[in-house]
């Protein structure tokens, strides 16, 4: 059995997209995500770099080293009540926690700080260890897209699972 991870959850930060590169070069990262096999360092140190409100992004470190990450787009106009959800764990420390903590993290942010009222998030069908954490989570699938994405020369479905949340009157 291996010992509890000591997990810090913090804002992204410019430094840290070479455990990015390093987070989203994992097989089951590329598997289970829409970015494509051998992103280079470049494309992660653009997106550490650019700070924007409307898009939390949190990563999860274990001793120094970014192992997930999480990113929350929030809805625009009439859908200014919702935030999407991306996230990743490293290969070598999912199934670990990590997950667990970046969702308590950006969840509480949503929820408690930012007033959202709906979450949602896709993944794909086949990725029963996410499901069922986000189902831990109260995420409910809605529906299933089709054909969604290409993914190891065929394409695949994904759900589309959501939080809904009753916010206490003030």
């Amino acid at each position: 059995m291996s010992k509890k991870l000591d997990i810090a959850v913090r804002a992204l930060e410019p430094d840290d997209y070479i455990d990015l590169t390093i987070l989203y070069s994992g097989p089951n990262v590329v598997a289970g995500s829409l970015y494509l096999p051998h992103p280079p360092q470049d494309l992660w140190r653009r997106r550490a770099e650019g700070s924007d409100s409307e898009m939390p992004r949190l990563v999860a470190a274990v001793e120094g080293m970014v192992v997930g990450a999480v990113s929350m787009e929030i809805g625009e106009g009439r859908r200014r009540h919702s935030g999407t959800i991306e996230m990743a764990v490293r290969d070598d420390y999912q199934g670990r926690g990590v997950g667990a903590a970046l969702l308590t993290a950006i969840v509480d942010l949503a929820e408690h700080w930012l007033g959202l009222r709906r979450l949602e998030l896709v993944v794909f069908t086949d990725n029963n260890p996410a499901i069922a954490l986000y189902k831990r989570f109260n995420f409910t699938v809605e529906g299933t897209l089709r054909q969604y994405a290409y993914r190891s020369g065929g394409l695949a479905d994904v759900y589309t699972m959501a939080r809904l949340t009753s916010l206490p009157e003030a």
